[in-house]
């Protein structure tokens, strides 16, 4: 036997390993760029997702509008990118791990299939990366709720900041209360991504297919086609759809995640008892609370992350053809 026959073998998944490094490291230049631009509405979203309107520290805001300049009024800029560092950590671990699990999901499922899925596949990668990424990433963003929630209202600052919080949370809650929100927080990051994911590669092919009718095809085809103002459509299209299916999951996890009283009882036992309580005092509106700064963030942030992810994807890929 020929000692060169199982060469190609190695090679070929150096590749892969190499294709799935580059998904990762433009998927976290896009959660990075996300947040930055974005963060101010994040504040207030939380702050609004938790307010029941009953017994609050927090004050009352009319609307998105009104909480920004109340926020900047009373807390200046520090307030309006209150929980910044882990939003920061949070939103570019979450995007470099979600494209890096979601690339080797889809690697994996299109064996033997050609290498195209169906939206079946797509949406079982997407979820596949949503719930370990939810695992991975929960305290920190337990910790960025929190940091969120902190105003001039309260007589003493609660947390410092990062590693203030998660040392503080563990000695006095424990380790299990980093993961409070879980529950809710995996339905979320499931369905959330496994809906965004599935209508972006649904939506990307069919412009595709629509631009592709009057060229020749070739194997780099796909990527020359599309440029950012396609990425941005696809990314506000697909996450409209999945925030407005999805959302009353971050009205739970938020209310769930919220510091206990001073006494150490939590506002909210578990998921459960949430649904009940919003249910019972506030109706259905309760669970789209902030659903307005979420849109106003997320449906332009989708645009950046996909743009800066697509892009980035592309200079890394000219980077190893070069090599």
């Amino acid at each position: 036997m020929s000692q060169s026959q199982p060469q190609p073998q190695p090679q070929s998944k150096s590749k892969s390993e190499q294709w799935q490094w580059e998904n990762a490291t433009a998927g976290a230049a896009a959660g990075f760029a996300t947040v930055a631009a974005m963060h101010p509405l994040d504040v207030v979203r939380t702050r609004f997702q938790v307010n029941d309107g009953r017994v609050s520290t927090l004050p009352s805001y009319k609307n998105t509008a009104h909480a920004i300049f109340t926020i900047a009024r009373l807390e200046g800029l520090r307030g309006l990118y209150a929980g910044f560092n882990p939003a920061v950590i949070g939103s570019t671990v979450s995007w470099g791990l979600y494209f890096f699990f979601y690339d080797r999901a889809k690697q994996r499922h299109s064996k033997n299939k050609e290498g195209k899925l169906s939206p079946g596949l797509h949406l079982a990668s997407a979820a596949e990366a949503g719930a370990l990424v939810c695992l991975c990433t929960n305290p920190i963003w337990l910790v960025k709720t929190r940091l969120q929630l902190q105003t001039p209202l309260h007589q003493t600052q609660l947390y410092s900041g990062l590693y203030d919080a998660l040392r503080t949370i563990m000695r006095e809650e424990g380790w299990s209360a980093l993961y409070r929100g879980i529950i809710p927080g995996l339905f979320l990051q499931v369905s959330h991504g496994a809906i965004q994911f599935t209508a972006y590669e649904e939506l990307r092919k069919g412009i595709i297919d629509f631009k592709s009718k009057d060229r020749k095809k070739d194997s780099e085809s796909d990527d020359k086609l599309l440029n950012s103002v396609d990425y941005a459509i696809l990314g506000a299209s697909s996450k409209i759809a999945a925030v407005l299916l999805t959302y009353p999951f971050q009205v739970v996890r938020a209310r769930l995640q919220q510091r206990p009283s001073s006494d150490g009882i939590p506002r909210y036992m578990d998921s459960w008892h949430v649904v009940k309580e919003t249910a019972r005092f506030e109706g259905v509106r309760g669970f789209y609370k902030g659903i307005t700064p979420n849109l106003l963030k997320n449906v332009p942030a989708a645009s950046i992350t996909f743009i800066v992810y697509e892009n980035v994807l592309k200079l890394l890929k000219m980077a190893r053809r070069k090599d």
